[in-house]
């Protein structure tokens, strides 16, 4: 059977490939931000949070900080890394979102298991519309300067597949990467490869969530039901594997909810099922909407304790937008 011997969350913003002197960039695509959600679901401008907020978080804003924040998240990063490597497994399944990457509005499943032996990525054309201070270099820490090629699990993936529909979880299941210049994997998964693998030689297995785009997201009581399902899925397989799981993305932004996402981490490592599963749709909206990634890990790891967490809330602004970093291990 395919054994879980780790468990690992990351957040894979862009602040973490930049220098801490550049996350005032991010400040900046802040403060144009039309679309900063609140954890009851009503949608702000910046100025429409400043109106109604104030400036609570000037204090904490203050980009003399950042260096310092970016020190500490590398040094979660580099503690992740060691124990992936540590681990040794001999498959990474990557929990993480897709966002108009391999899967686009007109073909958007809830819920996705890749089937191919190849993951192919997606290449970020230049100027980027949004991010418009990034270039190639950027790009790189994403693996999405060029449509770099990385093994997949076919074999595992198939057996995943099948141990799920067993299971009642009506999966959609993607196979190839045909045209890498039109739709192929995105920032989720290769900042898991340049960052947390690329001092290890295994392959992924992608299961994609699509936590970002109404009206078909998960809630969170079926992240956390897919996710035990992935686990015993896993173990009904007849390959012997050892698997490392990890959930990409999160917490909260682009408004930084610290005791939010305090609350979830504290349910993360408790094991606390009834917290994980009644997050609301609503608090679950634009970034923080990869919280539903590590719901999704939560399922499958049961069996493991917490090791190592880490969280830092990055406030980028006065009025509160940034993010919740967070990083956590479980063995």
């Amino acid at each position: 059977m395919a054994q879980i011997v780790l468990g690992i969350g990351t957040s894979h913003s862009p602040i973490l490939i930049l220098d801490g002197e550049a996350w005032s960039h991010r400040a900046r695509d802040d403060r144009r931000n039309q679309s900063l959600y609140t954890l009851e679901g009503r949608k702000l401008s910046y100025d429409d949070l400043a109106r109604e907020r104030g400036e609570p978080y000037l204090k904490e804003s203050d980009a003399s900080l950042f260096p310092a924040q970016a020190r500490q998240a590398e040094e979660a990063l580099d503690h992740l890394e060691a124990l992936l490597i540590e681990a040794k497994p001999d498959i990474v399944l990557v929990i993480g979102d897709d966002q108009d990457e391999l899967f686009g509005f007109d073909n958007m499943p809830s819920f996705a298991v890749y089937t191919g032996e190849e993951i192919v990525m997606k290449e970020m054309p230049l100027p980027h519309p949004r991010l418009t201070w990034t270039d190639k270099s950027f790009w790189t820490g994403y693996g999405m300067d060029l449509p770099h090629r990385f093994s997949g699990a076919p074999a595992l993936a198939k057996d995943l597949v099948k141990g799920l529909i067993h299971q009642g979880i009506d999966v959609a299941v993607s196979a190839s990467v045909p045209d890498p210049s039109r739709r192929a994997f995105g920032h989720a998964y290769g900042f898991i490869y340049q960052r947390l693998m690329k001092r290890l030689n295994v392959p992924m297995l992608p299961v994609l969530l699509n936590t970002y785009f109404p009206p078909n997201n998960p809630t969170s009581g079926r992240c956390f039901q897919i996710g035990s399902a992935i686990a015993k899925a896993l173990t009904e397989s007849p390959i012997q594997a050892r698997i490392a799981v990890i959930a990409s993305g999160g917490l909260s932004h682009f408004l930084c909810e610290e005791s939010f996402d305090r609350k979830v981490i504290k349910a993360l490592k408790e094991h606390d099922k009834e917290i994980l599963t009644q997050i609301p749709q609503e608090a679950l909206c634009s970034g923080t909407s990869e919280t539903r990634n590590w719901i999704t890990l939560a399922g499958a790891i049961p069996h493991l304790n917490c090791t190592y967490d880490k969280y830092i809330p990055v406030y980028r602004t006065p009025a509160g937008t940034g993010i919740g970093l967070a990083f956590a291990a479980w063995a």
